[in-house]
């Protein structure tokens, strides 16, 4: 998993080579996301392993999100092994320029 903050989005990549994109399972309940992903092995039931040193069976990864983040907005894309997840940042969490008026300011706009 690789994950950054970049132009108003949070984004994260999990390697997933050879997974199925029918078995990718995305959820977000609250502020945890929770992707879920089934490997299944190609070696035949028959077939005699020589070497068995790709993991397979069903892989899990809980993140839990900050409230910064808008998770009604989350979108999911599978391509070339890499499962890249894009949450962009909450409005209210944006950073935004606070104008400072001063004394005098106030009077010029009473009068």
């Amino acid at each position: 998993m690789e994950a950054w903050r970049q132009d108003g989005e949070f984004v994260v990549e999990f390697d997933l080579p050879g997974v199925d994109p029918d078995t990718i399972d995305v959820d977000v309940e609250r502020n945890v996301l929770t992707v879920r992903a089934q490997r299944r092995s190609h070696r035949p039931d028959e077939a005699e392993a020589v070497a068995a040193e790709r993991p397979e069976g069903t892989f899990g990864r809980e993140l839990i999100l900050g409230d910064a983040l808008d998770t009604s907005k989350v979108s999911a894309d599978y391509a070339d092994g890499v499962l890249t997840l894009r949450i962009p940042v909450a409005e209210q969490a944006k950073p935004r320029k606070i104008s400072v008026t001063t004394k005098k300011e106030k009077k010029e706009i009473a009068a």
